[in-house]
């Protein structure tokens, strides 16, 4: 059952209310017993999962998975890409002594 909130607005008194999503919005403010409240539109209540073993983590998608994985590796690209270059420098100064 869903908490709801209340404000009269005869008196401005908020107010929350435990009920039933099929009864009827309070009309009677608590405070002042005037029939002026107003059931009010509020941000609601969030999932919250306790307990160990759970993660919001651990039901994403395979792709969102694989995104990550390649954004928290290190920088191998670029040393890959080093050790590429210093080869391809080797042969062309072996090739430009055979040239010589």
């Amino acid at each position: 059952m869903p908490t709801y909130e209340y404000e009269c607005q005869g008196c401005a008194h908020h107010w929350e209310e435990f009920q039933s999503i099929k009864a009827k919005p309070t009309r009677k403010c608590p405070e002042c017993g005037k029939n002026k409240a107003q059931r009010q539109i509020s941000g609601g209540g969030a999932i919250l999962f306790k307990g160990a073993g759970f993660y919001i983590t651990d039901y994403r998608s395979d792709s969102y998975k694989q995104a990550a994985s390649a954004d928290s590796k290190p920088a191998g690209g670029e040393s890959s890409t080093k050790s590429e270059s210093s080869k391809s420098g080797e042969s062309s100064s072996t090739s430009s002594t055979s040239a010589e």
